[in-house]
């Protein structure tokens, strides 16, 4: 709903009696608004209506108003619940927000939250640099995964945000929904610790391959300082695109 005549004169003043810089972050900001955009929601999207479609890409618009980073995990978080709410979806962030288990609830549903926005990102693949934390227990594969496949019962549906690489001057994101389905397959994974890494533990890969012997993702559990779970090489054609954000520069 537009706002009146009335309202906007209400902004105008007070906008006048902010100081000059405070006037070019808000000149900016509007500007952002006026950029060429290409916003798109799959159809069957139960997530990602047109509300929400609409309300994200205003808020990547502002976002991007005054920062060439991407939009950061914690943002998203609030964007998204806000975005939802305001659209008539009930959401709601947990309080901790160093919760183990899901970030979100949506309809009732527990969803877990991650994002991607690395220099090196490809288009066709997805990648997680810390799905969970593995602890300082025992440093055994199939342990770790069991620990992988026990986090998850901490939720039902996983979300990614992606900032893919610049198409010339224009910003992309994506919304992608990564089955639980198919990461539950890691059940079953092909197991290899990399015995020549001079990494103490040593670090490995759980392979999940479909009927052809094709990658479908690999965990990797990195002994590193940070002891901690990736998903790498997840095959997005295997997941489903909710919605896509594409814009160009605030203009002059």
């Amino acid at each position: 709903m537009s706002i009146s005549e009335k309202e906007i004169s209400e902004i105008v003043e007070p906008l006048r009696r902010l100081t000059p810089a405070q006037q070019a972050w808000v000149k900016s900001a509007i500007r952002a608004f006026g950029t060429a955009c290409q916003f798109n929601r799959a159809p069957d999207s139960d997530v990602v209506t047109d509300a929400v479609l609409a309300s994200l890409g205003d808020r990547l618009l502002s976002h991007h108003a005054g920062s060439r980073q991407a939009l950061s995990k914690d943002r998203f978080e609030f964007a998204f619940e806000a975005a939802l709410n305001a659209s008539g979806i009930t959401a709601k962030l947990v309080k901790r927000r160093t919760n183990r288990g899901h970030d979100i609830t949506i309809r009732g549903i527990p969803v877990s939250i991650k994002t991607e926005a690395a220099a090196n990102i490809k288009d066709e693949s997805i990648h997680v640099s810390k799905w969970m934390e593995l602890g300082r227990g025992e440093w055994k594969l199939p342990l770790l995964r069991d620990l992988f496949l026990e986090h998850m019962q901490s939720y039902d549906r996983i979300f990614t945000l992606r900032r893919l690489k610049d198409a010339g001057a224009k910003t992309r994101y994506e919304l992608v929904e990564i089955p639980k389905e198919l990461l539950l397959e890691a059940a079953n994974c092909e197991l290899e610790v990399c015995s020549s890494s001079k990494q103490n533990p040593q670090p490995g890969y759980g392979y999940v391959k479909d009927a052809d012997g094709q990658l479908k993702y690999s965990l990797y559990f990195d002994g590193g300082t940070e002891r901690k779970l990736q998903i790498k090489h997840l095959r997005k054609d295997l997941c489903k695109v909710h919605a896509t954000w594409i814009f160009g520069s605030t203009p002059a």
